[in-house]
């Protein structure tokens, strides 16, 4: 079964009965799982060359999960082997005070891939309908809306040329313990600890409910959710790797054609 159709997500998500730590891409074998990872590698700078000289259409991965639920990690891993110019990493942080003066999707829309161009969100917009659920900052009708302007939103981009991806890296509550703990525990690791991680930690299980709920209401064949269970890291790099590729394998991809000129062209 390939990956965009076992990760697909399912009619009535609940990610509470979703099993985090089920490896279905992993063979077991750390050094196999290492080389299928490297040839994914390989053929995904194969298949980003053919968009990047295309220059016809673009790609956006959206990457959304829980703190430490390895964002940061997918994007480091994913890419190493990628040439720079046709790819783009952007994070989207707590809004600024000019974000917060404009519409919650100006900072996302000038941030969109260009043509030739993969583009991925360490995570998005999806923030602006999780947060003010969670916290209680936008009444529902508010909260409709902008689920109204997403799907609005991401079928003009599928309409303009982008082809989408949207990921939910999904680890357990045990899981998310280890990590943090972990970033405790290793002084060379406090840099990434924010202590804002406990607070929102409380609120798990309202963070949960919020996703299946903004996964249910914007997923779309143009704009498909993909649900990777992320508890294992060898196991999340090869799904996302994976389900990259096979999304620009779909793209039938192909260098421009030859420029008949050039044939007796010669450099002397």
């Amino acid at each position: 079964m390939k990956a965009i159709d076992l990760f697909r997500v399912k009619p009535k998500l609940v990610l509470a009965d979703t099993d985090a730590a089920a490896v279905p891409l992993c063979t077991g074998d750390a050094k196999q799982d290492k080389r299928h990872l490297k040839a994914l590698h390989k053929e995904m700078a194969q298949l980003q060359e053919r968009l990047y000289a295309e220059r016809d259409r673009k790609v956006l991965l959206v990457l959304q999960g829980t703190d430490c639920s390895g964002k940061d990690g997918t994007v480091h891993r994913l890419f190493h082997k990628i040439n720079p110019m046709g790819l783009r990493a952007v994070r989207f942080d707590v809004p600024t005070a000019a974000d917060v003066a404009r519409d919650f999707l100006w900072r996302v829309h000038v941030q969109v891939p260009r043509t030739g161009e993969i583009a991925v969100f360490n995570r998005s917009h999806y923030e602006d309908v999780l947060h003010p659920v969670v916290h209680d900052t936008l009444d529902k009708a508010g909260i409709r809306k902008r689920y109204q302007q997403i799907r609005d939103f991401e079928r003009m981009l599928a309409e303009s040329g982008t082809v989408i991806l949207k990921v939910f890296l999904h680890i357990s509550k045990d899981e998310q313990r280890r990590r943090l703990q972990d970033r405790i525990d290793d002084p060379d690791k406090h840099w990434k600890f924010d202590p804002a991680d406990l607070a929102q930690r409380e609120h798990w299980d309202a963070y949960q409910q919020a996703y299946d709920k903004a996964i249910a209401e914007t997923d779309a064949p143009h704009a498909p959710w993909y649900i990777v269970p992320a508890d294992s890291k060898p196991q999340r790099d090869i799904a996302v790797a994976t389900l990259l590729v096979e999304t620009l394998r779909t793209m039938q991809l192909e260098f421009p054609p030859g420029d008949p000129k050039l044939a007796r062209l010669k450099v002397r």
